[in-house]
């Protein structure tokens, strides 16, 4: 119970730190939750037009998740605890304890704990997001198609426990991207243009 209790703690309270909010503080840049959409992850520190405080976002998101998982996976001898760890950094960023419970909608950080616990499933995973991106510059719907294919992807490279802990982050990014998914079916969500100044 303990070695459960400590991943829980551990994996919510460093997923719970808002780096895209720290980074944009740090940069003079103000509150990134009163820019574009208002979320504290990577795509909307883009629309700062700093892309180097979008990319540190990306990484520290993607690392804090993966980071915690490997951590406990480590002390505890234990890829049950290190997974446990990992999703619940992934609550952490979108239920941040410090913003009062609002926060990111986790893509990155779920990418983080797939790269970490499983690197297969995390690669195509990624290559999933990039390819949907690429050809329909919705930066939610690529997320949202790469995560409903990553429990798919658990059940044929992980276990069927590892899936359907995926399965459970795809439908929470679902419901954190339901604003999203109503502005994509109305042609009203804002594109991306990778390598370029965003819309």
């Amino acid at each position: 119970m303990f070695y459960i209790g400590f991943s829980i703690f551990i994996g919510y309270l460093v997923g719970s730190v808002p780096f895209g909010l720290v980074f944009t503080r740090m940069a003079g840049l103000g509150d990134i939750r009163k820019i574009g959409s208002g979320n504290i992850g990577a795509t909307n520190v883009l629309r700062t037009g700093r892309k180097d405080l979008a990319f540190l976002t990306l990484i520290f998101d993607i690392g804090k998740a993966a980071l915690v998982a490997l951590f406990c996976q480590f002390i505890f001898n234990d890829h049950s605890m290190g997974m446990l760890a990992g999703f619940f950094a992934v609550i952490g960023h979108n239920y941040p304890v410090w913003l009062h419970f609002k926060g990111g909608k986790g893509v990155a950080s779920t990418l983080g704990l797939m790269l970490a616990m499983t690197p297969t499933v995390g690669i195509l995973t990624a290559v999933s997001w990039l390819l949907t991106a690429i050809t329909f510059h919705y930066s939610s719907l690529a997320a949202l198609t790469a995560l409903a294919l990553s429990p798919i992807f658990a059940l044929f490279f992980a276990t069927p426990m590892t899936a359907f802990l995926y399965l459970l982050l795809a439908v929470l990014s679902f419901w954190r991207h339901r604003a999203n998914i109503k502005r994509i079916l109305s042609g009203e969500e804002s594109k991306i243009k990778l390598g370029k100044k965003t819309k």
